[in-house]
C-alpha cells in the first residue's frame, strides 16, 4: 500500500533516493496469521491459562483438601501393632542345699499384635471450632483465588483497551504520513511549474520523514502492547499477531454511584476477606479459650501375646483379649501461658476488625475518587470530540488554502499537528475514562461483567 501511495508521487531522483526506501521497508513489514479476539475472549484464555491463576487455584485446592473432620480431630485414629522377638542365654543357678545348675542356649520368644482405637470424646469444644476454622480458611482461600480472578480481568481489559488505544494512534500517525504525502506531491509540482522554492519541497520531505519516523516508533510500542496482551493469556507463541473485534474503545456512561456503593458494600472481595479474617481470628480465641476445660479420651483395642519358654515346666503363654478405658483430665496451672495466649488472641480479633474498617474506608475512598475522575473524564471526552472535528474541518480549509497558494508552509504544519494532537487527547481520554470503568467494576465486584 505504501510503495502504492509513494508511486503517485513524480519527485525528482535524488528526493526519491531520500524517501523511497524509508516506506519501502515499511512494505516489508512481516505478515503474521491474524486470529480474531473480542475482550470475552481474551479473558476467558488467560481465565484459563494464566499460569499465576493456575498456582492459586492449586492452593485452593490444597485448601479444600484440608477441610476434613479427620483434620479437625472429630474422627477416631486406628493404630496397628505387630513385634516379633527372643532371647538367647546361658544360666547358673546356685541352690541353697549347695547344688548347682547351667544351662546354656535358652531360647525365648515373643510375639505380639495389636489393633488400638482412641478418640477424643470431649476438649471443650476444641475439635468442633478447629473445623469451623478449617471451612473458614477454606472459604478465604476461595476468596482470594476470586481475588486473582478479578485481577486478571481487570488487567486483561485494561491491556485490551490499551491495544486499541496504540492501534487507533498507530492509524492516525498512518493518516498524518498521508497528509504530509500529499503537501510533498503540492510542492513538487510548484517546484516543477517554478512557483515555489526547492527549500520548501525539502522542507515537506523533512516533515514527512519526521512523521514516517514517529510512525515507525509507534508500530514497536504496538507490537509491545501485543505481546503483553498474549502475555496475561499465557499464549504460547507471544508473538502471535491478535486482531481485535474491537476497533474503538466502548464506554459505559451509565455508571451510578449509589448502586455501585450497594454492590461494593456487598460484593467487594478485599472487604470479604478482611470480614473472613474476622471470623478466623475469633475462632482461634475459642480454640484457645477451649483447652481450659476438662477432657474427656477413649481408648480400647485387642491384643494378642505369646510367650515360649526354651526351659522350665511352661513350654509357651498364649494371652488374647480386649481393653478399653476412660480418661479424664484437666490441665490446672501451665505457667500462664493459657492466659497469655488468650490475651494475644484478643488482640487479634481487635487488630482484625480495625483492619476491616481501615480496607472499608480505603475501598469507599477509592471508589469516591475514581467516580470523580469517571465522570470529569466523560466531560473531557465530550469536549475533545468537538476540539476534534474543528480540527477537522480547519485542516480541510487550510489545504484548500494551501493548494491556492495562500497558506505559507509552517501554518500548513501546525494546523496538521494540531489535529494530530486533537486525536492523541481524544482516545488518552478514552483509555482514562475506560481504566476508570474497569476499576469502578473490579471495586464493585462486577468486573465479571466484561464476560
Amino acid at each position: 500500500m505504501n510503495k502504492i501511495i509513494l508511486s503517485k508521487f513524480k519527485l525528482p531522483v535524488g528526493i526519491r533516493l531520500i524517501v523511497f526506501p524509508l516506506f519501502y521497508f515499511y512494505s516489508l513489514t512481516p505478515v503474521y496469521s491474524q486470529d480474531l479476539y473480542d475482550l470475552s475472549r481474551c479473558i476467558q484464555t488467560g481465565l484459563d491459562n494464566n499460569f499465576g491463576l493456575q498456582a492459586e487455584r492449586n492452593r485452593e485446592e490444597i485448601s479444600a483438601i484440608n477441610y476434613t473432620y479427620g483434620n479437625a480431630g472429630m474422627l477416631p485414629s486406628v493404630t496397628a501393632n505387630n513385634s516379633f522377638g527372643g532371647t538367647v542365654n546361658a544360666v547358673n543357678r546356685n541352690l541353697r542345699n549347695g547344688e548347682e545348675t547351667s544351662a546354656t542356649g535358652i531360647h525365648n520368644t515373643s510375639a505380639s499384635a495389636s489393633i488400638n482405637l482412641g478418640m477424643t470424646i470431649f476438649r471443650g469444644f476444641q475439635v468442633q471450632n478447629t473445623y469451623k476454622k478449617l471451612g473458614q480458611l477454606n472459604e478465604l482461600e476461595v476468596l482470594t483465588t476470586q481475588m486473582a480472578v478479578e485481577n486478571l480481568v481487570g488487567r486483561i481489559a485494561a491491556e485490551y483497551n490499551y491495544y486499541i488505544e496504540q492501534l487507533t494512534l498507530y492509524k492516525n500517525l498512518a493518516y498524518a504520513i498521508s497528509l504530509s504525502r500529499e503537501r510533498v506531491r503540492i510542492d513538487e509540482q510548484r517546484y516543477l511549474l517554478g512557483s515555489a522554492s526547492k527549500l520548501e519541497l525539502l522542507q515537506s520531505l523533512v516533515y514527512l520523514n519526521a512523521d514516517s519516523s514517529r510512525y515507525s516508533r509507534q508500530s514497536a510500542v504496538l507490537r509491545s502492547a501485543q505481546i503483553r496482551l498474549n502475555e496475561l493469556m499465557a499464549s504460547e507463541d507471544l508473538g502471535k499477531n491478535i486482531v481485535l473485534k474491537d476497533t474503538l474503545i466502548q464506554i459505559n456512561e451509565m455508571l451510578s454511584y449509589d448502586e455501585l456503593l450497594k454492590k461494593t458494600m456487598v460484593y467487594n472481595t478485599s472487604m470479604q476477606i478482611a470480614s473472613k479474617n474476622q471470623i478466623v481470628s475469633a475462632l482461634d480465641y475459642k480454640i484457645i479459650k477451649s483447652c481450659s476445660y476438662p477432657y474427656l479420651n477413649l481408648s480400647t483395642g485387642y491384643g494378642y501375646n505369646y510367650n515360649g519358654y526354651g526351659t522350665g515346666d511352661l513350654l509357651n503363654q498364649r494371652l488374647h483379649g480386649m481393653n478399653y478405658g476412660l480418661s479424664l483430665g484437666m490441665d490446672l496451672f501451665d505457667g500462664l501461658n493459657r492466659k497469655r495466649e488468650k490475651s494475644v488472641a484478643r488482640i487479634g480479633i481487635e487488630n482484625t476488625n480495625i483492619h476491616f474498617k481501615e480496607v472499608e474506608q480505603e475501598v469507599k475512598a477509592d471508589l469516591l475518587n475514581i467516580f470523580f475522575a469517571y465522570e470529569n473524564n466523560i466531560r473531557l471526552l465530550r469536549l475533545e470530540e468537538k476540539n476534534l472535528a474543528v480540527a477537522r474541518e480547519n485542516l480541510q480549509i487550510a489545504l484548500e488554502r494551501y493548494k491556492l497558494g495562500n497558506l505559507a508552509g509552517l501554518e500548513l504544519r501546525e494546523v496538521q499537528k494540531s489535529l494530530l494532537d486533537a486525536e492523541e487527547r481524544l482516545i488518552s481520554i478514552k483509555y482514562l475514562t475506560k481504566l476508570a470503568e474497569i476499576s469502578l467494576l473490579q471495586i464493585s465486584g462486577s468486573i465479571m461483567d466484561f464476560m
